[in-house]
């Protein structure tokens, strides 16, 4: 308890330090206490002790959640993150991080999706953390994010994030890096250590050759995921060792650059395997445009993509399961700035336009719309659960459509930003749930170190 009572104390230091600074007069860099502690620890240890740190405040409002079925909230989420790095030398690295989240309007039983008191959020080390060719590993908890993040990322919109407890081997060359990898989601125990659990995990190879061809990227991967009864898998029969989730997964990611200074993104990812006493055959595939216009002298990126990830076809039939597996995605802002759904049995369409107004000051708007793959299998949440199901799909496939607007003003090391998010329910939401559209409106404040 001793090592536990220090770490919540310097958690609670640095949040009563960010919030001074919040406070305190912007325009006098004398008050950024933190960049002046971080840059005196780097230069008087010659950069191998970093220091790095961050508060966030966001007080947000969600009405019609579950579309209905759950009683809306607004609530406060603190996120407090407290980090150290030590480089002994160029072939070794140590790297922790402490993170204390807290929703302290929600009341006593907050889920743990919105808090986890002072925990372990990173701890690993690195071999050849600088070397651009050759061997390289690390091994601990961290934070990881491969490719896009649509299958293995950790999502930083979240009061929590998610983190892995992971080993990872590569080898770099001039044209690839060829990569074994073991990641395992930290399941959160509130009031008590995060400790490690493999019953639930991804292992296999993610390669990357960074200019495949004229400085278009290439992607690799093959993955399996192993989930048991302890894990979390919750189908099958122990008695007849059908109690446990096997899919592999192996897909592809391009992405480059296009004429007219356009740039472009295909990814796709097809399953096999068990789940349960099924056999196991999903896929799913996503493609994405991009471009920077200028409009009255500022930037005006513009985006548009497209996503798709089977469903069951036919729910009655138990020996067959076609719903995509998403893994442990970083889903927000891909399905709508509400992060509602998944990529799981889905059609997605997304447009997305960014401002800048100003050097500092960038307004988005966001528009989604969504249908069922198959009408006859669920509509799936953010975090792959079932929200809804039409069995005979006579609901219907349209879902609805989602409409974003938000903004982010930058200075120095203060983020600031607000948004609002409306979805307009369509015919299967209607039929299925009690049919109210939810609506997202939030501000927050940022810190980073």
């Amino acid at each position: 308890m001793k090592i536990y009572d220090l770490l919540r104390g310097a958690a609670c230091a640095v949040a009563a330090l960010f919030a001074g600074q919040v406070g305190a007069p912007l325009g006098a860099q004398s008050w950024d206490v933190g960049s002046s502690l971080g840059g005196m620890l780097s230069d008087r240890t010659d950069g191998k002790l970093k220091l790095g740190a961050e508060s966030r405040v966001r007080y947000e409002s969600r009405a019609g959640n579950a579309f209905g079925r759950d009683p809306d909230i607004s609530d406060a989420l603190v996120r407090t993150r407290l980090s150290l790095s030590y480089k002994i030398n160029k072939w070794l690295k140590f790297s922790g991080m402490v993170q204390d989240s807290r929703s302290p309007w929600y009341g006593p039983n907050a889920p743990n999706t919105v808090r986890d008191p002072v925990d372990l959020q990173e701890s690993y080390l690195e071999l050849f953390p600088d070397r651009q060719k050759g061997f390289g590993f690390s091994a601990g908890r961290r934070m990881l994010n491969y490719g896009e993040a649509r299958l293995i990322g950790s999502p930083q919109w979240g009061n929590l994030s998610r983190t892995f407890d992971h080993a990872r081997a590569y080898y770099r060359t001039s044209r690839a890096q060829f990569e074994a990898l073991l990641v395992s989601p930290v399941k959160i125990q509130i009031g008590e250590f995060n400790r490690p659990f493999l019953g639930d995990r991804v292992w296999g190879a993610y390669n990357i050759f960074p200019d495949l061809w004229s400085e278009n990227r290439l992607d690799v991967y093959l993955l399996r995921r192993d989930q048991n009864r302890p894990g979390g898998f919750t189908g099958g029969n122990p008695s007849e060792g059908t109690d446990r989730l096997g899919v592999n997964t192996f897909g592809l990611r391009l992405a480059g650059p296009l004429a007219w200074s356009a740039k472009y993104s295909l990814e796709a990812a097809v399953q096999n395997g068990k789940v349960g006493p099924a056999a196991h055959r999903g896929h799913a595939w996503f493609s994405g445009i991009s471009r920077r216009w200028t409009a009255a002298k500022r930037p005006l990126d513009v985006s548009a993509e497209y996503k798709f990830a089977s469903g069951n076809r036919n729910p009655r039939d138990v020996s067959l399961s076609r719903t995509f597996d998403q893994l442990y995605p970083a889903n927000h802002d891909k399905f709508g700035h509400e992060d509602l759904f998944s990529w799981r049995n889905i059609h997605n369409a997304r447009s997305l336009a960014t401002y800048g107004l100003t050097k500092n000051l960038a307004v988005n708007l966001m528009y989604n719309s969504f249908w069922l793959a198959s009408a006859r299998d669920a509509l799936y949440s953010g975090a792959g659960k079932s929200i809804a199901r039409s069995a005979d799909g006579s609901a219907g496939r349209h879902v609805g459509q989602e409409a974003d607007v938000f903004a982010t003003y930058k200075y120095g090391h203060f983020q600031f930003g607000a948004g609002y998010g409306h979805f307009f329910a369509g015919g299967f939401v209607n039929r299925t749930t009690p049919g109210v559209s939810p609506v997202y409106l939030y501000v927050f404040h940022t810190y980073t170190l």
